[in-house]
C-alpha cells in the first residue's frame, strides 16, 4: 500500500488539471502573443485562467501576475515591492518563521542596505502582534507575514494584522504568502486588506512550475525579469499556457463544495490527532491550549521522542508511507529548522519532529495504515537509539 502524506510539499493534480494540459500541449500549442488563431486559442486559455482565479479572489484580472511559483511570486512581491518604493524608506517587517522563499529574498534586501526586523512568536507559531506594531517607524515600508505555517501549520489571523498596520501606518504596504493557505481557506485580499498575495499551483491539485501574485491595482511595484513586454510588462517571457490553464481548472476544482472539503480534511486530522496520542513518547507541536480549528487544516507536525527524523522519514519509506520532515524546499540544505527554533523546542526535539500532511484525497484507511507503521517501527528503531 502507498500512502503519500506530504502534501504541503505537493499535491497530486486533479485528472481534469492534467487533460487540459495535454490538450494545450497537444493541440492549442501556439504562442498566445501570436496573432494568428492559434496564438489567440492559446491567449483564451490565459484569460480563462485569469478570469478564474480573479474571481476566487473577488479581484480585477488585472490585477493577477502568473509566476513559475510561489518562489517567484514571492520574490517579485519582495524585491519588486522594496525598490520600487526605496525612496519612501527601507524598513521591512517580517517573522522569525517565514519560508526560505521570503526569508532569502529579505537576505538579499539587507545586503542592499534594507533594515529588516523579525517578529517572534509564541509556541503554537502565532506572531506577537503588539512586538510586531511596536518594529513600525516611520521608515517602514513593507510588512509580510505567512498565513499558513508550511512545517507547524499555525495560522495567522491576517485580517487582525493588516488592520493594526494600517491603523498605525495606512501606506504601509502588506505582502502575505498565501502558499499553504490558498484552497484551504477563502481569501478576499480587498476584504482582508492585503496588497500582495502570493500562490503557488502544485500545492492545490495543480501543475508545478506555475503560480500567481495578486498586486492590488496602483500598488508601487517594479518588475525583475524584463523582456517582451507580456503581462503588462510585469512579467516578461512567454506565458507557461499548459502551466496557467492547469492552474485555472486547480482553482475552480479546489472552491467547489469548498466547506465540505475543508470539514473533511479537519476530520481526517482530528483523527490523525487521536490515533498518534496512543503512541508511547509521541506528542503534537503547536496545539497547545488552542482549538484544531484554529490550525491550519492539513498540516500536523509530530515529535516522536527517541528516534532522529531523517532514519523514521525512511524507515516509514520502506513501508510505503511518504512524510517530511519539514519544509521540502529545505530538504537539500539541511539545518535545525528556524520555525521549531521559534516556536521554542529544544534541538532533540527539533531532530525528532516529522511532519503529516493531508489532502482531499487523503482517507482514514490510509492514517490507519501510517499510524500502525509507525507502531510497528518505534520499538525496533529506539533499541538502537544511543543513550
Amino acid at each position: 500500500m502507498k500512502v503519500y502524506l506530504d502534501n504541503a510539499a505537493t499535491t497530486l493534480p486533479f485528472s481534469e488539471v492534467i487533460d487540459i494540459m495535454n490538450l494545450t500541449l497537444k493541440q492549442d500549442y501556439g504562442n498566445p502573443s501570436s496573432m494568428h488563431t492559434m496564438g489567440v486559442n492559446a491567449e483564451k486559455y490565459v484569460r480563462n485562467a485569469k478570469e478564474t482565479i480573479a474571481k476566487s479572489l473577488k479581484v480585477d484580472t488585472k490585477e493577477i501576475i502568473f509566476t513559475s511559483g510561489g518562489t517567484e511570486a514571492n520574490n517579485q512581491a519582495l524585491i519588486g515591492t522594496a525598490f520600487a518604493n526605496r525612496r519612501r524608506g527601507t524598513h521591512i517587517i517580517s517573522t522569525k518563521i517565514e519560508h526560505a522563499s521570503v526569508h532569502n529574498p529579505l537576505i538579499f534586501l539587507e545586503e542592499q542596505g534594507f533594515q529588516v526586523t523579525y517578529a517572534s512568536v509564541d509556541k503554537n507559531g502565532r506572531i506577537n502582534l503588539d512586538e510586531l506594531l511596536d518594529t513600525i517607524c516611520e521608515n517602514t515600508i513593507l510588512v509580510s507575514i505567512m498565513h499558513v505555517n508550511n512545517e507547524i501549520g499555525a495560522v495567522q489571523d491576517i485580517e487582525t494584522i493588516s488592520k493594526k498596520i494600517k491603523e498605525k501606518n495606512k501606506d504601509i504596504i502588506f505582502h502575505v504568502d498565501a502558499i499553504q493557505s490558498f484552497g484551504k481557506y477563502k481569501i478576499f485580499p480587498k476584504r482582508l486588506g492585503i496588497d500582495l498575495l502570493s500562490v503557488s499551483g502544485h500545492k492545490i491539485h495543480g501543475p508545478k512550475g506555475i503560480g500567481f501574485l495578486y498586486v492590488k491595482d496602483k500598488l508601487k511595484i517594479q518588475p525583475y525579469i524584463h523582456g517582451g513586454g507580456q503581462q503588462n510588462g510585469m512579467r516578461s517571457g512567454t506565458e507557461n499556457v499548459p502551466g496557467i490553464a492547469g492552474l485555472g481548472v486547480a482553482v475552480e476544482l479546489i472552491y467547489n463544495k469548498h466547506t465540505n472539503k475543508i470539514e473533511a480534511l479537519y476530520e481526517l486530522k482530528q483523527y490523525l490527532i487521536e490515533q498518534l496520542n496512543t503512541i508511547e513518547n509521541v506528542s503534537i507541536n503547536a496545539i497547545e491550549n488552542i482549538s484544531l480549528q484554529e490550525t491550519a487544516p492539513h498540516i500536523v507536525s509530530v515529535c516522536v521522542d527517541g528516534v532522529k527524523s531523517e532514519v523514521l522519514l525512511h524507515a516509514l519509506e520502506d513501508k510505503g508511507v511518504y512524510v517530511s520532515s519539514g519544509s521540502a524546499c529545505s530538504s537539500n540544505h539541511p539545518a535545525l529548522s528556524g520555525t521549531l527554533q521559534s516556536i521554542g523546542l529544544e534541538k532533540k526535539r527539533i531532530e525528532s519532529t516529522i511532519r503529516f500532511s493531508l489532502s482531499i484525497n487523503t482517507t482514514k484507511e490510509e492514517l490507519d495504515f501510517a499510524v500502525n507503521s509507525l507502531k510497528e517501527l518505534l520499538p525496533i528503531l529506539r533499541k538502537y537509539v544511543r543513550k
